[in-house]
């Protein structure tokens, strides 16, 4: 962790390389991204949290009660503004990129780039660094990083972990998602192509996958979904997912390995996939 004094301000490196100094330890803290929210949540930051996005849902009584700023891309730069904060925290890949820079001009932000269980814990540490919860923060760190060997396995199975809906867009490469998803042993049958690429269901059913997970965000996939998929792939398993466990890079991840558990059992259980 890179940081030195200046008076009662320190420096920090963030996951973009980028170097800010801050008021330590701050005391007016806006968080544009859940995941990170929820984190801050965890750390204790009650008091510090001054605003949060209207997708930070957890937990329930900040949502209630703290000053949303917008969304995770659309901020209302009047209310972050009013709210004067000492620290921004966002992520390079849920910011709006102009927006962000324009927060960079008056505001320290410090940014996140998470694509891999290694650069959670990495965010996790730094954040609590810059936060003054330090301890709490690698503490935090150490119990996911052991979790995650009870991870269960579902090779040699294949996937495709649907996101969105007309269009329809899955998760591929290069995403926190697609990472977890070969944490579990699961293929994906996506795999070939970066991000969050279009598809079509006649693509789909010539990648032929075992199973077809409907994410429970960005877009909320329910079971009046299943037939559509099923149609174009009548052998596949589908399974409505909890998105938080999957892109979700914060505290979240220590109850990640419960739920994948229990998703494994799931799946197990199923008539189609009894090898699992």
């Amino acid at each position: 962790m890179e940081l030195s004094f200046m008076q009662d301000r320190m420096t920090f490196t963030d996951q973009m390389n980028r170097t800010i100094q801050v008021s330590f330890p701050p005391k007016r803290i806006v968080s544009l991204v859940p995941s990170q929210t929820e984190l801050l949540y965890d750390l204790g930051l009650e008091e510090e949290v001054v605003g949060i996005t209207k997708f930070c849902v957890h937990p329930n009584e900040w949502y209630r009660n703290k000053t949303r700023v917008g969304g995770t891309k659309k901020y209302k730069m009047d209310k972050i503004e009013a709210l004067q904060p000492h620290l921004i925290i966002g992520n390079k890949e849920e910011g709006h990129e102009e927006r962000v820079k324009k927060l960079m001009d008056d505001y320290p932000v410090w940014m996140s780039d998470v694509y891999t269980l290694a650069d959670a814990l990495d965010m996790i540490k730094r954040v609590g660094a810059l936060v003054d919860r330090e301890r709490n923060a690698r503490q935090l760190a150490e119990h996911i990083r052991l979790s995650f060997n009870d991870l269960p396995s579902l090779s040699p199975l294949s996937v495709a972990y649907f996101i969105w809906r007309e269009p329809y867009m899955v998760a591929g490469s290069n995403t926190f998602i697609d990472h977890v998803l070969t944490q579990l042993g699961l293929t994906n049958v996506y795999g070939n192509q970066p991000r969050y690429p279009s598809t079509t269901f006649a693509e789909l059913a010539a990648r032929q996958p075992d199973l077809i997970f409907l994410s429970s965000e960005p877009y909320p996939f329910g079971d009046k979904h299943f037939d559509e998929f099923q149609q174009a792939c009548p052998d596949a398993t589908i399974k409505l997912v909890d998105g938080e466990f999957f892109s979700w890079y914060g505290s979240r991840l220590q109850k990640a390995v419960l739920y994948f558990n229990e998703l494994a059992s799931s799946i197990e259980a199923s008539s189609d996939h009894p090898e699992v």
